[in-house]
C-alpha cells in the first residue's frame, strides 16, 4: 500500500511539472500573449515564438561560473540514480499474482490460484471473530514454500492467543490443504487498540441550604 501511495505522489507531482512547463513553451510557441493581450512579467521565460528556450545572455551568464559544469553533472547523475531505482523497485515484486497448486494423478494439468482470492478468502476466515476490527494478509515469495505476512487490528480487550490459536486452526491450515503444502509460514502482527480514557463527570456545586429563622 505504501509503494501504491509513493507512486501516486511521484507520479502526481512529476506530472504537474510537466504540465506548468508545457503551457509556458506552448503559450509562447503560439504567441498566445501578443493575441489576448496579456503582458507578461519581464522576467518570463518563453514569451514569443522568436525567442529561445535559453537565450544566450543566460547561456553564457551561467557557463562562464566555475560551479555551473559540476551542478548540473551532478544533478543529472542524482536525477538518472533516482530514476534508476524508482524503476527496479517497480519491477521488483514481492507479492503473488498466482500458486501452483498439485495435482496428483492427473497427469497434463496445471492448476494456479490467484493470490488475491486466497488472501481475502483468509482475511475473511480471520475477521470472523468479533473482536477483529481489521485483518491484512498478502502471500509473498520465499526461497522454498510462500509466506504469508498478515496485520491484524484487535478492539480494546483482545486476545491475541485467541486470535493465533484461530489462525492457525482455520485460516492458515485451509490454506495449507488448499495450496496442497506441508507448511506455510507466517509472520502475523497484531495491534490491540486502547480504550478511550473515560471522560470526568464534573460535579454539580452543592448549594447552600438556607435556615429559616423563626422570630
Amino acid at each position: 500500500m505504501r509503494r501504491v501511495v509513493v507512486n501516486r505522489v511521484l507520479l502526481g507531482a512529476v506530472g504537474v511539472v510537466l504540465l506548468g512547463v508545457g503551457v509556458l513553451v506552448l503559450a509562447g510557441g503560439f504567441d498566445l500573449y501578443r493575441r489576448l493581450g496579456v503582458s507578461p512579467p519581464q522576467w518570463w521565460p518563453w514569451t514569443s515564438p522568436d525567442q529561445p528556450v535559453v537565450s544566450a545572455r543566460t547561456r553564457g551568464r551561467w557557463v562562464d561560473s566555475t560551479w555551473w559544469w559540476p551542478t548540473v553533472i551532478g544533478g543529472l547523475a542524482v536525477l538518472m540514480a533516482g530514476m534508476a531505482w524508482w524503476l527496479v523497485a517497480q519491477l521488483r515484486r514481492t507479492g503473488l499474482s498466482s500458486i501452483a497448486v498439485p495435482t496428483p494423478g492427473v497427469s497434463g494439468l496445471r492448476l494456479r490460484v490467484g493470490a488475491r482470492a486466497l488472501e481475502e478468502a483468509m482475511e475473511t476466515g480471520t475477521a470472523v471473530l468479533p473482536e477483529v476490527e481489521r485483518a491484512g494478509i498478502r502471500l509473498v515469495r520465499a526461497p522454498r514454500h510462500p509466506r504469508l505476512r498478515g496485520a491484524v487490528r484487535l478492539t480494546p480487550g483482545g486476545d491475541p492467543a485467541g486470535l493465533v490459536a484461530h489462525f492457525e486452526d482455520g485460516p492458515r491450515a485451509d490454506a495449507c490443504r488448499s495450496l496442497g503444502l506441508p507448511e506455510l509460514p507466517a509472520d502475523l502482527r497484531i495491534r490491540v487498540l486502547q480504550a478511550a480514557p473515560a471522560e470526568p463527570r464534573h460535579r454539580r456545586p452543592r448549594r447552600r441550604r438556607r435556615r429559616s429563622r423563626v422570630v
